[in-house]
């Protein structure tokens, strides 16, 4: 099974070399002594002239592993609430991208509401935009997506905690990619102050505070999900800290401050 990619020329360049060094660009140099190991990163997923140099930025600080576990928000309502790409490959413009399947069958035995699902992938962008970023820093990546519908918190809970016994199996070192973008379309300074609570709960380690905060705040990040999911895990898994390397909006590139989409990008470990 290859997918083939659904917002190249769109949301990142689709020709090889101009992608090389749009992430070269994107990408900061990092001493490799001052990358860190994490368990989980957040990163945002909107057009690379918006949100890149946040995301970037922040897979520039830490150590990526050969194996990546990638959670986003189902944009389009297609396919199961916890979807799974298990086998095959997704055809990117810089090279095939394989699918770790030994990775994908311990978490589809691990979490109960995994479904082989590849309807959900089709033509979901949060998962896809990460990938240059990932085949960039680590030639060798494998990849297991997962589109994540709205479902309840107990069941983000289970999820991430499905997800850590499964990479506990593994027995290898794994990141977990979170794809979001912060608030949409409100002013900067109403995006910024509506934000600053999310990012909060996410930098105090509270997976129930983030959900809670996102209901109760009325705050449209869409990724909030996957980042629930993936502070869950990565604190079943050992972690203890989540950094802000970036926050920013698409008012820096548009000019447009007025209507705003917030990006943001943690480090968890």
């Amino acid at each position: 099974m290859i997918r083939s990619p659904a917002v190249a020329h769109q949301f990142y360049p689709g020709d090889p070399v101009t992608l090389q060094k749009t992430l070269s660009d994107l990408i900061p140099p990092i001493d490799k002594t001052k990358k860190r190991q994490a368990f989980a990163v957040v990163s945002p997923h909107a057009g690379y002239i918006y949100s890149g140099a946040c995301a970037g930025e922040t897979f520039a600080n830490v150590i990526i592993p050969e194996d990546v576990v990638i959670l986003g928000p189902n944009h389009h309502g297609h396919g199961t609430s916890v979807a799974l790409y298990s086998e095959g490959s997704w055809d990117m413009p810089m090279g095939s991208v394989p699918i770790n399947e030994d990775l994908a069958n311990l978490i589809n035995d691990s979490v109960a509401d995994a479904a082989e699902d590849h309807l959900a992938h089709r033509f979901e962008h949060s998962l896809e935009v990460q990938v240059p970023f990932l085949q960039f820093l680590q030639p060798d990546i494998k990849i297991v997506p997962m589109v994540i519908s709205h479902i309840p918190y107990t069941i983000c809970e289970e999820v991430g905690k499905g997800l850590a016994q499964a990479i506990k199996k593994y027995s290898k070192s794994v990141l977990v990619v979170a794809s979001s973008d912060m608030t949409h379309y409100e002013s900067r300074e109403t995006a910024t102050k509506k934000d600053s609570f999310a990012i909060q709960s996410i930098e105090a380690m509270d997976p129930t505070g983030l959900y809670q905060t996102i209901q109760e705040k009325n705050i449209s990040m869409c990724g909030f999900i996957p980042a629930t999911i993936a502070l869950v895990a990565a604190m079943e898994l050992g972690a203890t800290k989540s950094e802000l390397i970036r926050y920013t909006d698409s008012g820096e590139t548009s000019g447009d401050t007025l209507q705003v989409v917030g990006y943001a990008g943690f480090v968890i470990s």
